[in-house]
């Protein structure tokens, strides 16, 4: 998974049919910086569809400010 402070981060990926996030990767923003998008197999419809890049929505990513 992705370190503190690393290049690296999480990212959803969601299907362009049925709009569910299904699949989550790692990938380092410095070498690609364009949004990934990826033909895998979507288990709601039962076929391979696109899938494109968005941000992971449980705010791993993101630093927080400590209370206090």
């Amino acid at each position: 998974m992705a370190k503190k402070g690393g290049k690296r981060k999480i990212i959803g990926m969601v299907s362009e049919d049925s709009g569910n996030r299904t699949y989550y990767t790692v990938k380092n923003t410095m070498n690609s910086p364009d949004k990934l998008r990826i033909r895998k197999y979507d288990p709601k419809t039962r076929k391979h569809v696109w899938y494109e890049e968005t941000k992971k929505s449980l705010g791993r990513n993101e630093v927080k400010p400590r209370k206090g």
